[in-house]
């Protein structure tokens, strides 16, 4: 299975992704380029900021419900 679409299952299961996510479930490095490429096929996926302790924040993703 490729990451893609290892990526797209666990977003489709209702889960939040974050980079750490993606490593341990499809041993991605690149995680944006991977949404990048989601998002293009067509795959409405939102970017959701994630405020961690040292004041920085990381990206996190989740796909949005359809309407």
């Amino acid at each position: 299975m490729t990451q893609n679409q290892l990526i797209l299952d666990h977003l489709k299961a209702g889960h939040i992704l974050t980079q750490m996510d993606a490593l341990k479930i499809a041993g991605c490095f690149r995680l944006a380029a991977r949404i990048f490429e989601l998002r293009a096929q067509g795959h409405n996926i939102e970017t959701i900021p994630v405020h961690l302790d040292n004041g920085k924040y990381i990206a996190s993703y989740k796909l949005k419900e359809k309407k």
